[in-house]
């Protein structure tokens, strides 16, 4: 049987476990590593999806819980699915609404059949199992959609995390049971908290499942960078090379580089488009406040290396006035920078990996950009 995806390594870096790659997808192939746009409520803020696509944005992401809260998944599935509801014609991925309830969610029941929870618009209970939040993201329609999963916090105990990690995988394979469109790819992700046991566990059982691709889960919560290093590398090890690898949530750049490092082909986050609504601003030389008196009369690109249409038609003085005089625009030209800037490190990145020297890159990139994070 036709798989919905399918991953086709090109070059494996010589001296680290990075790797270019074509996802094939029913919307077309995006090149591996890749930083995904999330698009909440079916729209990354202030951006339109033609100009995310000028910028080289290939899959973007979804979010299960709340679009079935507004305007809920029926209305969706009516349109025609997400992608001729939001206009997109890319690849789409939908997450399972699963960090969605262990953030947002006020009050939560944690069962074996799955979560009763409060959502946040108006309070009213909802239920998740593995079996309906596949059925929502049937309806959605995206190319790739995620098993339903518990992220747990952190930090948890030992004996709270090994619960959960194996209801988990329970779960996985409720939701792979109930998984029947052959169009859309099933994600499983593994938990197992900073537990290397449990991670290891969670990985190897996870692959018995057989799903399309795997993701590592339940990191950037709240972990110092060493255990959230040893999340991955405790996890990745375990997943086959054949089959694409996701790290959730992750947008800095450091993690960014540090997971291309440890062989992850694709991540998501809401930090260029957040963090821009707040002026603040990646460039190749560190951090940008656009907040700050120094940039009122400043007449220079906001980044003279990059190739953004921010940069390379406003100046910094323009940006700062947008910005503090409250103006809508001002956010989509800081957005659209950020978000690019993310998706040109990853074509940068690509280009490293074809010539074996991705690690060289990625030192070169951190010393430019100064302190690491910086967010």
């Amino acid at each position: 049987m036709k798989k919905p995806i399918r991953l086709e390594i090109i070059h494996e870096d010589k001296h680290c476990n990075a790797r270019y790659a074509i996802l094939h997808t029913p919307h077309g192939q995006v090149e591996l590593p890749m930083f995904m746009p999330v698009g909440t409520r079916a729209t990354v803020k202030t951006l339109s999806p033609e100009e995310l696509k000028q910028m080289g944005s290939g899959v973007i992401l979804a979010n299960t819980y709340h679009l079935t809260l507004r305007p809920g998944e029926d209305i969706i599935a009516a349109a025609g699915g997400l992608h001729k509801f939001m206009n997109y014609d890319g690849p789409i991925l939908t997450d399972s609404g699963g960090f969605q309830v262990f953030s947002l969610a006020k009050k939560r029941t944690i069962t074996e059949e799955g979560v009763v929870f409060s959502n946040h618009l108006d309070g009213k209970l909802l239920n998740f199992t593995p079996e309906n939040v596949i059925e929502i993201e049937e309806k959605l329609g995206a190319d790739i959609i995620m098993s339903f999963d518990e992220c747990i916090s952190y930090p948890v105990t030992y004996e709270y995390a090994k619960a959960s990690t194996e209801r988990t995988l329970r779960w996985a394979k409720r939701g792979k049971d109930a998984h029947t469109r052959k169009d859309q790819a099933l994600f499983g992700i593994v938990q197992g908290g900073e537990f290397e046991d449990l991670r290891k566990f969670s990985a190897i059982e996870t692959v018995k499942l057989d799903f399309d691709g795997y993701s590592i889960g339940g990191t950037s919560i709240g972990e110092p960078d060493d255990v959230f290093l040893k999340m991955v590398d405790y996890s990745i090890p375990y997943l086959p090379k054949d089959k694409p690898r996701y790290l959730m949530g992750i947008g800095s750049i450091d993690y960014l580089l540090q997971g291309i490092e440890r062989g992850v082909d694709m991540f998501d986050s809401v930090l260029p488009t957040r963090i821009a609504r707040h002026g603040s601003l990646m460039t190749s030389t560190g951090r940008v406040n656009i907040r700050r008196s120094e940039y009122k009369d400043d007449f220079t690109p906001l980044d003279s290396s990059c190739d953004c249409y921010t940069c390379k038609n406003y100046t910094k003085a323009y940006l700062r006035h947008l910005y503090v005089s409250g103006e809508e625009f001002g956010k989509r030209l800081l957005s659209i920078h950020n978000v690019r800037f993310l998706i040109k490190l990853m074509e940068d990145a690509r280009e490293a990996i074809k010539h074996d020297r991705f690690l060289e890159f990625k030192q070169e990139t951190l010393e430019k950009f100064g302190d690491k994070r910086g967010f």
